[in-house]
């Protein structure tokens, strides 16, 4: 009998190693959960900021093209030009 009794306390220390070993595996795993909820959350808002920083941007070109930067000098006379065509006729369409 002495050799169950060893087998069954071989058997009771393995089990409770498992459990010992299982409940510090489900506290890893909650806390990547939470690391994972957390980056998704950085992420989402990092999302944003990059399309807010895009929009900006684009206006911030169109304004730079209107005031007559430097690399746009040709587009900004165009863009001028169209704009006082587009005056005249409407001057032209009050004076009638």
């Amino acid at each position: 009998m002495s050799v169950i009794a060893e087998i069954i306390d071989t058997l009771e220390n393995k089990v409770e190693k498992l459990f010992i070993k299982m409940k510090s595996l489900e506290k890893n795993n909650q806390d990547l959960k939470s690391e994972l909820i957390n980056t998704a959350s950085i992420i989402q808002a990092q999302s944003e900021e990059i399309q807010s920083l895009k929009s900006q941007y684009e206006t911030l070109k169109i304004a730079s093209s209107l005031l007559g930067s430097d690399d746009n000098k040709r587009d900004t006379k165009l863009k001028i030009n169209s704009l006082i065509r587009e005056i005249d006729y409407c001057i032209a369409q009050l004076s009638d």
